[in-house]
């Protein structure tokens, strides 16, 4: 809700990302660029997150991701680091951090501080935004199908926030845009022991959005109000 990009490559078990001894052969390294090398290993981190590639309740050693990445245990550090910011994982002295182990009672109260920040505001630029403008957003709406009908969590959290934030940039309130966008991806974390989305629950979260984008075209009030709300209620990330 693996695709590539995750800290465990193939061939790898999840006790090798953890540092633990197996009598296996490793894999070879896998080659990042050393250009922006944090940032890269974060996002692989994050769509790791997504993917459930980086278990709940389990502790992973910055060397041995590091490893597994061909870099030093440095950027891996940093990029958990910024994770730790963000609520993803703990930091555990001298053996790693661990993932954040969330509740489907977090889950619900994030959406609730979802649906009390979003709805005001779409339903605001409901009234005010030509069907020009929102016509414009169609794109992004149909990159979150294109990546719901190939089953890819990682992409389609990328394009679900991505058009999210679109909408949300029509405000003009950047802090609006930035608030929201965190309180989303925290939102896609999954669950400890939670079962990944099927390929048809993401198809039709992703259909909600055009058909928001129809309602929000012809103004049609009552039918966005009634759309975003079941969007985050129902929402398969």
């Amino acid at each position: 809700m693996p695709p590539s990009g995750s800290p465990r490559v193939p061939g790898q078990t999840r006790s090798d990302a953890r540092g633990e001894h197996t009598h296996s052969e490793p894999p070879p390294p896998r080659a990042v660029h050393r250009h922006s090398v944090r940032g890269q290993i974060l996002a692989a981190l994050r769509t790791a997150l997504v993917d459930g590639e980086l278990v709940p309740g389990e502790v992973y050693s910055a060397p041995a991701l590091g490893e597994r990445f061909g870099v030093s245990a440095t950027p891996v550090r940093e990029a958990m680091q910024q994770l730790s910011i963000e609520g993803a994982v703990e930091v555990v002295p001298n053996r790693g951090f661990r993932v954040t182990e969330r509740s489907a009672r977090e889950l619900a109260e994030l959406a609730e501080v979802r649906a009390m920040i979003e709805v005001p505001v779409m339903m605001r630029l409901a009234r005010s935004v030509p069907a020009a403008r929102w016509a414009e957003l169609r794109p992004l709406a149909e990159a979150t199908t294109e990546a719901a009908a190939t089953g890819d969590r990682a992409g389609y959290a990328e394009c679900d926030r991505a058009f999210h934030r679109a909408v949300l940039a029509l405000s003009g309130n950047q802090q609006l845009v930035q608030v929201a966008d965190d309180l989303h991806r925290r939102s896609q974390w999954p669950l400890t022991a939670a079962p990944v989305a099927r390929r048809a629950d993401l198809v039709a979260d992703a259909a909600e959005h055009l058909a928001l984008l129809d309602a929000l075209c012809a103004q049609n009030l009552a039918v966005v109000q009634t759309l975003v709300r079941e969007h985050f209620t129902g929402s398969a990330l």
